[in-house]
């Protein structure tokens, strides 16, 4: 009899000891796993092809490409946002022209959505633009890293979430994907959702921007092995600490932070649409892998991608995102805006 107590005893305390606590965080990696240089570069050849035209704002190439990003998160059952009629955020052409009279036609902000669990009012948003120059003396600019890369990122991304929210892991607070329009002519698609915004500007925790991340720079020959971060530190030390805490527990890039300083002569903190999160108070971050030889030249195409590295980088945004959506507090403010 005592020989049988003994066995249930080490039998159950063997099977507690194995069970993993309710609470405890669930780990990103499976999720970090499908976002592939297959899968991005399945993508980015439609999104970058000459039947896209370029994508120039408003333009009917632009309007075939976001049909495609729509026609993705519907395949994966990722839905528009709460508040929304669809998935477009319509900004009429002369919200577009107001400024530079470049006879821009109507176009749209593109969005998908994951609702969260336990927060569903705090909203991470995750940015890319789909425009980009267009057609230029009969020859396509197809802005294969511009913002291409950028992207199908997005849409990768995405779809990591979803996988994670059908076996029971959705982020605890709400992720709004988010497509703009018009980043090419003045940060327009994200100026324009900064200023109707569908979810409460205190409600958004983050924006994180990923423009351009498939190549590698003139600083850089010998590997693709990093991504510049900048920006992250700016309103937050919170997020600055996120960024650096993610990448080094799953992705291992080199983090470069040569453009985030206040002086960087380029002002690329004022150029992507990060700015139009970050100039109004919400912590962003900005993965970009620099300006090459084919920035905004009709060579800008899918054969020079580097595919490992745009995984890696969707990737680290990923991981980032995971960290943002499903941890206890949201990225503290504790720095004024610059």
């Amino acid at each position: 009899m005592k020989k049988i107590i003994a066995f249930f005893i080490l039998a159950t305390t063997i099977s507690c000891s194995s069970q993993k606590p309710s609470d405890a965080p669930i780990e990103p990696t499976k999720y970090t796993k499908t976002i592939t240089p297959e899968e991005l570069k399945e993508y980015l050849t439609i999104v970058a092809s000459d039947e896209m035209q370029g994508r120039e704002t408003g333009s009917v190439g632009q309007k075939k490409a976001g049909a495609y990003l729509i026609s993705q998160y519907q395949k994966n059952k990722i839905p528009f946002p709460k508040g929304a009629t669809s998935y477009y955020q319509a900004i009429p052409a002369a919200y577009l022209n107001a400024n530079y009279h470049e006879n821009l036609g109507d176009s749209e902000n593109i969005w998908a959505y994951i609702e969260g669990s336990e927060k569903p009012n705090e909203v991470l948003v995750i940015s890319a633009h789909y425009d980009h120059v267009g057609v230029k003396d009969g020859e396509v600019y197809n802005g294969a890293d511009d913002d291409g890369s950028g992207t199908v990122a997005l849409v990768a991304i995405a779809k990591a979430f979803a996988s994670a929210k059908k076996e029971g892991h959705g982020p605890k607070r709400s992720i709004l994907f988010l497509h703009v329009t018009g980043e090419e002519h003045g940060l327009h698609g994200s100026r324009f959702y900064s200023e109707n915004p569908l979810f409460p500007p205190a409600n958004t925790i983050t924006d994180i921007n990923i423009d351009m991340i498939g190549r590698r720079d003139f600083d850089h020959p010998d590997t693709n092995n990093y991504v510049y971060v900048i920006g992250a530190d700016r309103l937050s030390t919170d997020l600055n600490t996120i960024t650096i805490a993610a990448n080094e527990k799953y992705i291992h890039l080199d983090l470069d932070f040569k453009f985030n300083a206040l002086t960087d002569p380029n002002h690329f903190y004022e150029r992507s649409d990060h700015y139009n999160f970050g100039k109004n108070g919400i912590p962003s971050v900005f993965l970009f892998n620099g300006v090459h030889a084919d920035y905004h030249q009709k060579t800008d195409e899918v054969a020079k991608i580097e595919f490992d590295a745009l995984a890696k980088r969707a990737q680290l945004a990923f991981v980032m995102a995971w960290e943002l959506a499903n941890r206890e507090n949201r990225p503290i403010v504790d720095k004024p805006i610059q």
